[in-house]
Formats: C-alpha cells, structure tokens, sequence
C-alpha cells in the first residue's frame, strides 16, 4: 500500500511516499497506530489529516489495498 506524505510527515518519514503492510492496515484508526508505531515523531503531531481517494476520512473509515492514501499534517500560513 503506497501511501503520500506531505508537509512534516514527509520530513519525519523521510520521503514523499511510503509502502506499508496493506494486510494489516484496514481503517484510517489502524493507519495511524502503523505510523505512529513506525515513525515515533508522529506521535508529537497534534492532528493531521488522512485523505482517501482525495477525500479527507475519519478514524473508522475502511481502507482498501487499492485506496490512494495522502498524509496532511497542519498547515499554518499568512
């Protein structure tokens, strides 16, 4: 499962994608456990998006292998 970073995410993963396991992620909720588990510096981000098919998704939405996946973390601008 590829899934895009953006903005910090992509600083703390190092990269502007990443795979992960599809098998074991199924929700946006399990999605976040992964990148928290795999990337600890996730855990210091108050909130960031997961947007599914170009749709922003909440916790309990499913995720399927064939889903496009983007990581938004905040954004502050003037």
């Amino acid at each position: 499962m590829k899934i895009l970073c953006f903005g910090i995410a992509k600083d703390i993963v190092g990269a502007s994608e990443i795979q992960a396991p599809s098998g074991a992620i199924t929700s946006v909720e399990k999605l976040r456990r992964y990148l928290e588990d795999q990337f600890s510096e996730f855990k210091n981000i108050s909130q960031y998006m997961v947007a599914i098919n170009e749709s922003y998704a909440n916790d309990n939405q499913a995720i399927r292998a064939t889903d496009h996946i983007a990581i938004i973390p905040p954004v502050s601008g003037g």
